[in-house]
């Protein structure tokens, strides 16, 4: 009907339709049709209580595992590598650890390479002392690409913790500036009142105390007298001088379980698990500078819980979703960065422990958008599901993982390429035709009918999408897919690229299914 009205309105002249049509499409892209396949694929198993998934900076081939504890929850606990290039362990854990906490929220816990590990070998570890209960920040250096050196551990920043849970445990580097964020929870119990909290304020709120915060310190100048970092001098509370710990960067939250940054943009994203009643995902835009405050224990997502102590200003979540009917402990994911699939672009991916879920959305600083429910979505290319979903985590390329803490095992979300409607791994001619069948559908066109950009219609956009990759195919992921029985490599089709082209002219001055195409009026 649109098409109608434009080319035979006031907008007659075919340029000129072009425009329009151009920046109709942009506009209408910010649709969600959610229709983009995602195959999980299992690439690991036999795990003890797999916690984090990463990768050293421009490292390719190697995945590191975090395991938070060791057989029967015992105190040692370790970082494992996975050889992409081989789909298999390296037979020796690249850093064992010992004295680790028991407690289900206690263990090793976090991981993050320095920026520069290709040069340095510095890595730092967060993880709970089985002695004291207490959170030990350390830092560790590679004796070779495949080991770390145990006698090399420091201790950079320890802090008390009250109780055994709520222990956060997430850190990571800041992309835009290299500073080393920590997610610290509120030290456990419940309501964050419990002893060890501070009484009328809860310890989220306590700004002379470490818990309940964003940590950020600089690990790579000389320290500052006393400690083992320097406090970088653009913290929001950097210049105080009383009690106030200057390393906080954020505060009042709960449990920050699973953060990230957008590596694109330096956006931070928080996934705080809530008390009983709203589970929240929460933002802070790379520009923003520090000092934010989340309202945990006033605020629980967008909950009221304590009128009377409601700080202002506060920062409300981007997303809530209700404990316990939609999930029961969130866990904060990443914004998709991959090359496998434009159209999943800048779209964010999380999920909840209790029950396994995960969704994705999009938000621009201002608007979420695109909000979507994967979990039956997902198509399991060996019969493995996730169950528990512990953590999300990143590779070097930007590629998006799932650890499942209960059945021990990590999973790959691998989105199909544009352009593959029929799913069999590889772009060519059957992937072509089905658009062509579909041509100019505008309304609810699915990924089987050649929608490859996700914005419910078959256009010249799904065209320069399949064109893109075509003959590509999933060979990133030979022995998974292998293992699926899915095609790891393409092979290339005679004329391949001759029957491509002539595809595209016929699409382009025919009529197919009842629709004069645009490109064909503007030929004519």
């Amino acid at each position: 009907m649109v098409d109608n009205y434009i080319s035979q309105g006031p907008i007659k002249d075919p340029m000129k339709r072009w425009i329009w049509w151009s920046f109709a499409w942009m506009a209408m892209a910010q649709m969600a049709w959610a229709d983009i396949p995602i195959r999980a694929v299992q690439i690991a198993g036999g795990l003890n209580d797999p916690l984090f998934v990463t990768s050293a900076p421009g490292d390719a081939n190697r995945i590191y595992i975090v395991e938070q504890h060791g057989v029967g929850a015992s105190t040692t606990a370790g970082i494992r590598i996975f050889d992409r290039t081989t789909g298999s362990f390296l037979s020796n854990p690249f850093l064992t650890i010992t004295g680790v906490g028991t407690g289900s929220e206690q263990g090793l816990l976090g991981l993050a390479f320095a920026p520069d590990y290709a040069t340095s070998g510095n890595f730092y570890v967060n993880l709970t002392l089985n002695s004291t209960g207490a959170t030990e920040i350390r830092r560790y250096t590679r004796l070779n690409a495949n080991a770390a050196d145990p006698a090399s551990a420091s201790t950079i920043l320890t802090y008390a913790q009250p109780q055994t849970n709520h222990n956060g445990g997430w850190l990571g580097f800041g992309p835009n500036d290299g500073m080393l964020y920590i997610a610290s929870g509120d030290g456990g119990g419940s309501d964050d009142q419990d002893s060890g909290h501070t009484t009328n304020l809860g310890n989220g709120q306590d700004k002379t105390k470490l818990l309940g915060k964003i940590l950020r310190i600089d690990v790579t100048s000389p320290p500052d007298p006393g400690l083992n970092y320097k406090i970088p001098s653009d913290n929001p509370f950097a210049g105080a001088t009383d009690a106030t710990r200057k390393e906080i960067w954020a505060y009042g939250l709960r449990n920050p379980w699973r953060d990230s940054f957008d590596r694109a943009t330096g956006d931070f994203y928080i996934g705080d698990v809530g008390q009983s009643t709203r589970e929240e995902i929460d933002f802070q835009a790379a520009n923003a500078g520090g000092g934010q405050n989340y309202g945990w224990r006033a605020v629980e997502g967008d909950v009221i819980r304590r009128p009377s102590e409601v700080p202002s200003p506060r920062v409300d979540p981007i997303h809530t979703y209700v404990n316990p009917t939609e999930g029961q402990a969130v866990v904060g994911g990443y914004v998709y960065r991959g090359s496998e699939n434009d159209a999943l672009d800048g779209t964010y991916f999380f999920g909840d422990y209790g029950n396994g879920r995960i969704w994705s959305f999009r938000f621009d600083g201002t608007t979420k958008s695109n909000f979507t429910e994967l979990t039956d979505k997902l198509i399991y290319v060996n019969g493995a599901k996730i169950n528990n979903v512990s953590s999300f985590g990143e590779d070097a390329a930007g590629n998006l993982y799932v650890t499942d803490i209960a059945d021990g095992e990590v999973y790959r979300l691998v989105p199909a390429f544009a352009g593959d409607a029929d799913l069999n791994g590889v772009v060519n001619a059957f992937d072509l035709g089905r658009l062509a069948h579909h041509w100019q559908q505008m309304s609810g066109a699915t990924w089987a009918d050649g929608d490859f950009t996700d914005d419910g219609k078959v256009d010249l956009y799904d065209i320069i999408a399949l064109a893109k990759n075509w003959l590509q195919s999933e060979g990133s992921l030979a022995q998974a897919l292998l293992a699926a029985g899915l095609p790891a490599d393409a092979v290339p089709e005679p004329a391949g690229l001759g029957l491509f082209g002539f595809i595209l002219f016929s699409i382009s001055c025919r009529r197919l299914n009842g629709h004069s195409t645009m490109l064909g009026r503007s030929l004519r």
